[in-house]
């Protein structure tokens, strides 16, 4: 099987979703000691002020629980990203911040929208639609496990609570399954097997030379009959015996 190179560990792939995790937690814990809020640089729909929290909004949380929800789902599918579309990760998280907090600015209740949820469905819309449309397995794979691991998110694109800005959550889902089309051809190449490719010789192939055209199994191939010393349309076949009480007659006259 065709191997992709460009499955690469490095190490920077587990410090910037590292990173992002201490960013955000940071930033509450300078809200919390310096007596600051920084709830009004979120999204404010539909306002030339509220721009500026397209950028910002990411990194500011409203509580201890609305970071924790969002701290692992940040961190994992972050990493996710960097490992299996390393070329295109930093694109995909820029323009996913960008174009979800725009369409949530527009679509948006007039209410400040915090906290990194945007991102957060970005990428899980992007990994789930993009590994389904490069037909790759591993990629497949990521796809599943994303949607086990986040299907219940889903639901959070619905005005189900009026706390939750699903808002930012919806923005998020279409721009990510937008950036899945958009980055059609940068991503792992589908796996071929050796006889998938144009210039395979069946004849020399070590498995399939024990079948015919007709796919009927040969039990002698040429090459291990000659190997073998011994034509291949004759099979030669040796028995050895000792009748019964010889051995042990000739044994006890020694």
């Amino acid at each position: 099987m065709q191997k992709d190179d460009s499955l690469n560990f490095s190490l920077w792939m587990l410090i910037y979703p590292l990173f992002f995790g201490l960013a955000i937690w940071g930033v509450y814990w300078f809200e919390l000691n310096f007596g600051f809020d920084f709830s009004d640089y979120g999204i404010y729909p539909r306002s030339f002020k509220g721009l500026r929290g397209i950028f910002f909004s990411p990194f500011i949380h409203g509580s201890v629980s609305h970071l924790y929800s969002n701290t692992l789902p940040l961190m994992i599918l972050s990493a996710a990203l960097f490992y299996f579309y390393n070329k295109i990760s930093w694109k995909v998280i820029l323009l996913g911040i960008l174009f979800s907090g725009l369409l949530t600015w527009f679509i948006g209740r007039p209410s400040h929208h915090i906290g990194a949820s945007g991102l957060i469905y970005v990428l899980v819309s992007f990994i789930f639609f993009k590994g389904i449309i490069a037909k790759n397995k591993r990629l497949i794979a990521l796809s599943l496990v994303t949607v086990f691991s986040y299907g219940s998110m889903f639901w959070f694109i619905f005005p189900i609570k009026e706390e939750i800005s699903w808002e930012g959550h919806l923005s998020g889902f279409m721009v990510g399954l937008a950036l899945a089309f958009i980055f059609k051809n940068e991503v792992l190449r589908k796996e071929t097997y050796e006889w998938e490719h144009e210039d395979f010789d069946e004849a020399s192939d070590p498995f399939l030379k024990h079948f015919d055209q007709d796919g009927n199994f040969i039990e002698n191939t040429v090459d291990e009959a000659e190997a073998l010393g011994q034509d291949n349309n004759s099979i030669s076949i040796t028995y050895h015996y000792i009748e019964k009480g010889k051995e042990k007659d000739s044994n006890e006259s020694k």
